[in-house]
């Protein structure tokens, strides 16, 4: 796949970079996760099938993107992804939503719905957000205190500081660590790839920002320490699929369970056999034949 990146300039200011694979006329948008672009999403579109076109942009702060304005909701990321398909004149598509992706993809469902046709939760976050706790001395989470501001995410010594400091210091062996340790768990990609990966990884600018909006994210029916639940999953509508790797270690099971629970028989839920938060790594042809198989149906 080509590397060349392409650029949309938005109406609110901000840039978007975006790769594309051109394809037939099935028009298919993949929105990445949290630490990665839409370079991590290359093996995928490398092999998909030819019916699809694959657009896939770098949210606000990720890859090439630019980062004008911070973000303080998940809506900034998801008003974005609007402004982009309709620069683009985009409609009637697909969307695939990986980790952080996944909440973007269900509040752009929730405020948008004439615009998707499917939905494909990829080890999503979930309906009732991914929470931050305040981390004990010892370093382990404190379940009873939840964040709920941006600042107590900022100054959380727990996660937040030492992450923010592997950015700042450009540590890449220390990146590599945390994702062999929870994300590369069974297969890794190559070394010149790996290295690729890194270099992406390397240009988020909105580590904390994008914590506080993972924290705050609540459209599901139930409140929490951070945010009350505004039942907007009630908005979509459209056939989903909710994808996790059966060892997944960012996204526990119990989050992806919210998923399912919250959206009931309005989606499907499928568990990828030997996969944990990169199925893209993991098992790439297994991962392709389910979305596949679910878009094409």
């Amino acid at each position: 796949m080509s590397e060349l990146l392409k650029f949309v300039e938005l109406p609110n200011g901000e840039t978007l970079s975006y790769r594309e694979r051109l394809g037939g006329d099935q028009l298919c948008l993949f929105i990445h996760g949290n630490m990665t672009s839409s370079k991590h999403w290359d093996v995928l579109m490398e092999v998909f099938d030819e019916r699809f076109t694959i657009i896939a942009p770098d949210l606000r702060g990720f890859g090439q993107s630019s980062y004008h304005h911070r973000v303080s909701h998940m809506r900034d990321f998801s008003d974005d992804v609007k402004s982009f398909v309709d620069c683009l004149g985009l409609k009637d598509f697909s969307l695939v939503g990986w980790s952080t992706g996944g909440a973007v993809a269900m509040q752009f469902c929730v405020d948008y719905p004439e615009y998707c046709n499917k939905l494909i939760l990829l080890a999503s976050a979930s309906t009732r957000g991914y929470p931050f706790y305040k981390t004990n001395d010892d370093g382990s989470p404190n379940f009873s205190t939840r964040f709920t501001t941006i600042e107590e995410i900022e100054n959380d010594h727990g996660k937040t500081v030492p992450m923010q400091a592997l950015y700042d210091k450009k540590n890449r062996e220390g990146l590599k660590a945390i994702w062999n340790a929870a994300i590369y768990t069974h297969n890794k990609p190559n070394q010149k790839k790996y290295e690729e990966y890194v270099d992406d990884m390397l240009t988020q600018r909105n580590l904390a920002d994008v914590y506080h909006v993972l924290n705050t994210f609540n459209i599901s029916h139930v409140d929490n320490e951070a945010s009350k639940g505004n039942g907007e999953i009630d908005r979509i509508q459209i056939p989903t699929l909710i994808l996790y790797g059966e060892r997944d270690y960012v996204v526990p099971v119990h989050m992806t369970n919210e998923l399912i629970e919250d959206f009931g028989t309005k989606a499907s839920a499928v568990k990828l056999n030997n996969c944990g938060h990169s199925p893209l790594m993991d098992d790439l042809d297994q991962l392709q034949q389910t979305i596949e198989n679910f878009l094409i149906d």
